[in-house]
Parts: C-alpha cells; structure tokens; sequence
C-alpha cells in the first residue's frame, strides 16, 4: 500500500546524499517534495500542512549531528514526526478488572468486520483469553452463518441465537451474550455488529442502542484502509453519533495509496490499535506506529519479524538445527525441509523479506518471487529416503532419477537442488564456526558452541619452529656470511641501522653541498 510513496520518499532523500550542508533553499526544496509525496498518497491535507510545518521546523533550528550527514538527519525528523502522526506509540486492549471484557466492533457493511471479529478472536486466543463472538449483524443475508464459519475455523465458540436475514433483534442478542459469557465464564465478549453501505440515522442508532445495552469497553471502529479520504469522513461520522476508542485497520495489503493510514489517528484523535492484511487470520496484530513508519521509509521492520519468529520456530528444531552446522555435514535435507516448513508458516517468502532493513532496493525482485518454487522443493525432498535426506552424498544417478519421476521433476532440477544445498551447507558451517567463508574466524566473534576453534597458536609455533619453505635455511646462511665477515647481526630498530661501509662512502661522496 505504501509503495508509491516509500518511491516518492526515497528519491527525495537520495538528492540529498551529496550536499555536506543543507541551506534554506535547499530545505524548502525538500519539504516540498515531501508534501507533494504525501499528498499524492492521498494523505489529509490539514495532516500534510501539520506535518511539512513541524520537520521544516526543525530542521532550519537543528544543528546538524556530526555523525550523521544531512539526509540522515532529515529522515530521522521525519520518521519521528510520522510516528507522532501514526499515534505516537502502541495502545494495547484495555481490559476489565471483572471480566467479561466487551469489545463492539462498527463500521460499514464490506470493511471486513466479520472476518476481522474472527482474526480478533484467534488473536486474543493466542494471547491466552477465552473469546466469545456474538452474531449481532442481523441485517446482512448469511452473515450470523459467515461468523460461525470464521468462528468454527479460530476455533472460537459463536453465540448466535437468532438466524439473522433480517429475523432477530441485535440488542437482545448482545445484552444476552454478555451474559452468557459471564455464566460460561469467557473473558471476553467481540460484538459483531451490522454495516451499512453508508452513513444513515438507522445504523447510528442500532450501533448505539448496543452500546447502551452492553456498554462495551472498547469500541472500535472497522474502517477499510483502501477508501481513502473517506475513510476519515467515516470515523468522524461513527465517532460523532456513537463514540469510538480506538480504530482497526483493514486491507493493508491492498494496492491504494494509504492515505488514511496516515491521517485517521490525527483527525479523529483515537489510537488505531490493531491492523489487519491479509485473508488469513494470522494477517492480524497490534498498530505499532513506529514500525509502521520504519516500513513507509524503507527501514524494515525487524521487531516484527523477531516476534513473528518467535511465535512460529520451534526452539528445540531450530537449537538442533544449529548444532548440526556446528559440525561437518552433519546438517541434511530433512533438517532443511523443517526450516523452511516453519519460515513459510510466518507468511509468503515475499512479506518476509518486505520486512528487512533496505528491501525497497530489491523490490522488484522480491515481488517476482515465486512461492511455487519452494513447493517444488519440498516435493523433491519428500519424494527421497530419509537415508538420502540425511546423506546427499549417496545420491547416485539411478537415485536421482527416481527421486525426479516420484516429484514430477526433472533430473536437472534434482541436481540444482543438491548442488546449491552443499554450497549453502558450506557456507552456514563456515559462518557457525564464527567466520565467513574463505575468511577464517571474524576478529572478537567467539565460534558457536561445539564448533572447531582455530589453531591460531599452534600454527605460530610451528611456523616459528619450522618456517616457511625455503627460508629457515636462508637466514641461517645469512647470519654465518654475517658472522664470518664480523657483521653486527640485524638491527632491531632503525637508530641500530647502518649502512655498508662502500655504500655509505658513496652517499658521502654524492650528498650536495648547500
């Protein structure tokens, strides 16, 4: 979503990579360009004044860091003033001392709230909470049947009394559920409520008849983060007539320009508290403004993907895994297999790779991708023995060809597949012993446990007590011819050095006179 724009930005940050200094002009300059860059973005354009204002602002009184040059330092004003844009910081749930917690969701009808109550849901489940979603969304045709499938697939219990397609009445429904929670003892209770395809008096007051009948504790307004600019007109309209704490996100992997991303948290003055980007119910987390703009500016975002990590490896596998590259060819296919197995359950290889520090570079190359070529792979390796997963060496012609029929490959594709797998075994071992390939072991990086330290002393001593071919008994001939002739033996600094006598005499002889 903000591609364009992280383009936009880039460029305009590139310019300033050669200039030692930055002048007035040279400011103005820069700041107009980012306010075209965000307005392009579909940005609010009060937002787009505040923001332009506040890192020109800056920059004209700041002394310059001298350790940082002035594109450094102009885009460390504007990543901090995004994330004051964003919210500043995180806002987590605020739950209930006396459970059950109430969270209404509202918004219109296509902004995703159903499949958001269900990615909710499997969210709280994750964070040890007992959710219970209630089908309030009476109106739409099959949605109290949409929610119990979403429900059914979190593995989130449903309560839905009435059938809905217009049958049933909303409030009822969640002033009951509410108290079935508290009987079933569920913490917390996600209210789905009907959409509408705009704004009207009737929704406003359903919603709010809700929210009177459950007072919720949170209630968060689902807006889809592709309408643009009314997106904002929306969240003013909902905040007005029924009261919003904190928004949500929905369709961040879409192909809009993201403007309301940028604007809603300012112009509403509520938190966006949660996001969501994806069809899959682990596409959901909590709004993290910093990071977010990190992504907008190229920078990554690595915090994310150290928890996405951490939820998904298997510590014991990966600690295994590591061990094995310790030592030598111990590492095999089968151990490749489950790493890549547990790497795809934290998403497309390309959102990955979108998350470390300077992607935007290799952008297109990321986007090119193709996650059918990593089903490929599994399918050769599954189609081997676990002898031949664990030994590649053993894989003879006969072997190969089998393996390729059994996959509905072609030999070719088997031996690129085992040729690029010891290369790559190779250099992770060479890495694991706390070097680079070819490089021996890195200054100060101590090799990983179990790994062979370097004979860095032993090697001295020998090369001490045996020398290189051919020298030792080089120097030993020099020092006798130097004895015999009763030379001084070489001079351990420069005030001992002297010249041969002839030589010495030479220089005398032609040193010019002044």
């Amino acid at each position: 979503m903000f591609d364009t724009l992280q383009d936009r930005l880039s460029s305009v940050f590139k310019g300033l990579r050669s200039k030692g200094r930055l002048t007035e002009a040279d400011i103005d300059s820069t700041m107009r360009e980012i306010r075209i860059a965000l307005l392009e973005a579909d940005v609010n354009l009060g937002v787009v004044k505040e923001f332009v204002a506040a890192v020109k602002a800056r920059a004209l009184d700041a002394e310059l860091s001298k350790a940082l040059n002035p594109s450094q330092q102009i885009i460390k004003f504007v990543n901090e003033e995004l994330v004051e844009i964003l919210g500043g910081e995180a806002r987590p749930v605020r739950f209930a001392k006396n459970p059950p917690t109430v969270i209404m969701l509202a918004g219109l009808q296509g902004a995703g709230k159903t499949t958001l109550a269900g990615k909710l849901a499997a969210w709280l489940k994750a964070e040890r909470h007992t959710p219970l979603l209630v089908a309030a969304d009476l109106q739409r045709p099959n949605a109290v049947n949409q929610l119990q499938v979403v429900g059914e697939r979190a593995g989130v219990h449903v309560f839905a009394p009435e059938p809905g397609n217009g049958v049933g009445d909303p409030v009822a429904v969640a002033r009951d559920a509410v108290t079935h929670a508290q009987t079933k003892l569920y913490d917390v209770v996600i209210v789905d409520t009907a959409g509408r395809l705009g704004i009207d008096q009737e929704l406003m007051q359903q919603a709010a008849d809700i929210k009177a009948a459950v007072g919720p504790h949170e209630t968060l307004f689902v807006v889809d983060a592709m309408i643009g600019q009314d997106a904002v007109n929306t969240a003013k309209a909902f905040d007005e007539g029924v009261g919003v704490d904190g928004v949500v996100l929905t369709k961040l992997d879409g192909d809009a320009r993201g403007g309301a991303a940028l604007s809603i948290a300012r112009v509403l003055g509520r938190p966006i508290m949660f996001a969501s980007s994806g069809e899959g119910l682990a596409d959901f987390d909590m709004f993290h403004p910093d990071r977010m703009a990190s992504r907008i500016l190229g920078m990554g975002d690595v915090l994310t993907l150290i928890e996405q990590a951490e939820k998904t490896f298997d510590a014991e596998q990966s600690r295994a895994a590591a061990e094995k590259l310790a030592g030598k060819n111990k590492f095999g296919l089968q151990d490749f297999l489950s790493q890549m197995q547990q790497l795809r359950k934290m998403g497309p290889m390309s959102k990955i790779l979108g998350m470390l520090p300077g992607a935007g570079q290799f952008k297109d190359a990321i986007n090119e991708i193709d996650e059918r070529e990593i089903d490929r792979i599994e399918a050769i390796i599954q189609s081997m023995t676990p002898a031949e997963r664990d030994d590649v060496s053993i894989l003879n012609g006969s072997r190969r060809a089998r393996i390729a029929k059994g996959s509905g490959m072609q030999v070719s594709d088997v031996n690129k597949l085992v040729t690029r797998f010891v290369e790559a075994r190779k250099m992770m071992e060479s890495m694991a012993g706390g070097g680079m390939p070819g490089m021996g072991g890195m200054p100060g990086m101590p090799p990983m446990p179990g790994a062979r330290r370097p004979q860095q002393k032993k090697q001295q001593k020998k090369q001490q007590r045996k020398g290189p071919k051919g020298v030792r008994t080089q120097v030993a001939q020099r020092q006798a011819a130097q004895k015999q002739a009763g030379q001084k033996q070489a001079p351990e600094t420069m005030d001992d050095f002297q010249l041969p006598p002839d030589l010495q005499k030479m220089f005398n002889d032609n040193k010019p006179k002044f």
